[in-house]
């Protein structure tokens, strides 16, 4: 029978391998190394139990966090690093752990690796059950990268799609301090934005603590947060993530505006002042309300009016109001055709 937390065969150090192949944090890749053994294993615990699981580590460096995942005997760990320097210090682990976990190593970027492949042979666990399926995703992501990769990993979950296919997969993630703080908050407290609700809607999101940047090598200009975040059994919404996306961009353009002011962005002229207040009523929101004064409720009633009156008005969903001036032109052209 396996420990909980296996004693791994004698290895250099991780701080000894980043000396020994020279491996250099490039700025241009948001890279800070995380080496604190302490840090690590707490930050594994966090996601959980990975004992006999899939694992997928994102963005692994040197392999510090490796470790610790190894540590706790996942069934299968696979460990997606666009930067191929890291692969000599990440195939020692690999050799070292063949034993009890089937390590694969993937060079490539985790914005286009296909997950769902990755995880093949994963048990499939139903979203309606209480279990979640038994896959982690977990990384300490580059800095640049994080919210561009957990607003596509959002759309996956709401596609059930991807690492999704399997069941509830939860993640666990490093995110800028103040990033991680957008994600929990709540209507009327000051980090509410775009990411809070989008987050919100089909997550279940807790902070579970703060890593000093004097922590990784070489230190941030900020402190580093842990969050997991773990898809709900029923999203707040069902409606496509485009569109939902599209309706929550708008409203948070003119944050500190009425929500009215971003809610005309959704609608082309001459419609926009009628197709506005008709939003309006239909979700019950008040039209003075603050973008970040909105509830995750009353979001969703927006978003569905807005669903309806695209419904109703041809075309009504293709406007952008970021579009260039000559698809404008042509887009007005057709909707006024369709909407006398």
């Amino acid at each position: 029978m396996l420990q909980t937390k296996l004693r791994l065969p004698p290895l250099p150090s991780v701080r000894d391998l980043v000396k020994l192949y020279r491996l250099r944090a490039i700025k241009q890749l948001s890279q800070n190394f995380l080496l604190d053994e302490r840090i690590t294993d707490k930050f594994v615990r966090a996601a959980g139990n990975v004992r006999d699981h899939y694992v997928c580590e994102v963005g692994p460096g040197p392999g510090s966090i490796t470790r610790s995942i190894v540590k706790k005997a996942p069934k299968k760990l696979i460990v997606v690093e666009k930067d191929s320097r890291f692969v000599p210090s990440l195939e020692l682990l690999q050799e070292s752990c063949k034993p009890y976990t089937d390590m694969h190593i993937e060079v490539g970027d985790i914005l286009t690796y296909n997950l769902e492949h990755g995880l093949i042979g994963a048990q499939n666990v139903p979203w309606h059950y209480d279990t979640l399926s038994p896959i982690h995703l977990i990384g300490n992501l580059p800095f640049s990268i994080s919210t561009a990769l957990i607003i596509k990993w959002l759309e996956h979950i709401s596609q059930k799609s991807s690492a999704w296919t399997y069941g509830r997969t939860p993640m666990t993630l490093t995110f800028q301090k103040e990033v991680g703080e957008r994600m929990i908050a709540n209507n009327n407290e000051k980090q509410r934005c775009r990411l809070s609700v989008m987050c919100q809607l089909w997550c279940n999101v807790e902070y579970k603590f703060t890593i000093p940047g004097t922590a990784f090598v070489p230190k941030p200009d900020v402190d580093v947060a842990v969050v997991t975040l773990v898809p709900l059994k029923k999203p707040l919404i069902d409606i496509a993530f485009k569109t939902v996306e599209k309706v929550v961009r708008a409203i948070f353009n003119t944050r500190q505006k009425y929500c009215i002011r971003g809610i005309e962005r959704l609608f082309p002229e001459p419609k926009q002042e009628k197709l506005s207040k008709t939003l309006l009523l239909l979700s019950e929101v008040k039209p003075t309300a603050r973008p970040f004064q909105l509830t995750n409720e009353e979001f969703v009633r927006i978003c569905y009016a807005y669903k309806c009156l695209c419904d109703e008005h041809p075309h009504l969903e293709e406007y952008d109001f970021r579009m260039p001036k000559a698809m404008l032109e042509d887009y007005m052209k057709k909707f006024q055709s369709c909407n006398p």
